[in-house]
């Protein structure tokens, strides 16, 4: 197993046998919805890229909204981002998150 970019609570990558595990991305708290989810899909990528995969080897993702309201202005984003390629096996519900303003959290797990 290695691990890639941890602190004491948690990694921000971990791989094991070829598969990529991400901790949960979120945008800035002054970003609206769809900025937000811009912001983590950004995230996704660059640090899928440091472990040589990138967004067409994504499996599977878990998305929480802060609320559902938010779901196709997320959507938006998420379509247009996944355009070029076979979207992955996807969650998506609603939850508090960490801050009061953060409105989208996007986990994934992908190939190397």
């Amino acid at each position: 197993m290695q691990k890639i970019k941890y602190n004491q609570r948690m990694s921000q990558i971990v791989t094991h046998n070829k598969t990529v595990y991400l901790s949960g991305q979120v945008g800035a708290i002054d970003e609206d919805v769809a900025a937000q989810t811009l912001t983590c899909l950004s995230k996704i990528q660059a640090l899928l890229e440091e472990v040589g995969s990138d967004k067409t080897k994504i499996l599977s993702a878990t998305v929480w909204l802060k609320s559902m309201t938010d779901f196709e202005a997320m959507n938006a984003v998420w379509d247009k981002w996944f355009d070029d390629t076979i979207p992955p096996a996807r969650a998506c519900g609603e939850s508090l998150l960490a801050h009061p303003n953060l409105l989208v959290e996007i986990t994934v797990i992908a190939a190397e």
